[in-house]
């Protein structure tokens, strides 16, 4: 029996893979999905490393963990500091060790600019969800109008603290990697994602036909067929 940390990506938290949670356990294996504090601006990707481990607790090295978009940031982290059997990246960033993610984005134009217009800053300076309609179109491609309308009433404000801050990534963890993308992401760049993810993690990516940048809820049985076989 293995165990999947499901750490999710900007906005998120463990809801979103209530539809994927379920047929690993169904599968005899156990789920950590975890919620991380993303509207608190003091927090950024070693304080979400440090909730993701003790979330995940003592499981032993047969551990497989999964980052959902920004949660890539995140995931390799719990990698370096602890045995992991398989990192999993889901439409996910890739950090560069050392380096901000808004420094990479800039120079490798990692984020679509279209889902930016549905997003605004609170009073507090995170970045919030406005815009329903821009939202299923970028972020829930593929999901229906049902799935997008109660997505979009869980997200939260995103704190911007993991993408200013260096990367505490000091190298990358010498741990087997899986990639997983879906054909028609609005929200992390494909083009980006065929170049780095082969340069960066020396593997290609496993391609969810008809998904977006949500798989776990447009195409949950799809996704979670690629993570059992991780």
């Amino acid at each position: 029996m293995a165990t999947y940390a499901l750490v999710p990506g900007a906005w998120h938290g463990a809801w979103c893979w209530e539809r994927v949670a379920p047929l690993l356990r169904d599968a005899g294996h156990r789920v950590v999905a975890i919620d991380l504090p993303c509207e608190d601006s003091s927090l950024g990707c070693a304080a979400y490393r440090d909730i993701a481990l003790e979330a995940i607790g003592d499981v032993g090295d047969d551990l497989v963990v999964v980052g959902h978009s920004a949660g890539g940031l995140t995931a390799p982290l719990v990698a370096a500091v602890r045995p992991v059997r398989r990192l999993v990246f889901v439409c996910a960033l890739l950090p560069l060790p050392t380096r901000p993610f808004t420094e990479q984005n800039e120079a490798e134009g990692i984020l679509e600019e279209e889902y930016q217009a549905g997003v605004e800053s609170d009073e507090n300076g995170n970045r919030r969800w406005f815009d329903l309609e821009l939202c299923g179109r970028t972020m829930y491609w593929g999901c229906s109008p049902e799935d997008v309308t109660w997505a979009f009433g869980h997200l939260r404000a995103q704190s911007s603290t993991m993408y200013r801050e260096a990367s505490p990534l000091n190298e990358w963890p010498d741990v087997p990697t899986t990639d997983i993308r879906g054909d028609h992401d609005r929200l992390v760049s494909p083009a980006w994602a065929a170049k780095a993810v082969p340069e960066r993690l020396g593997v290609g990516s496993a391609v969810i036909r008809g998904a977006g940048h949500s798989p776990m809820l447009s195409h949950p049985r799809a996704l979670a067929t690629l993570l059992l076989a991780a």
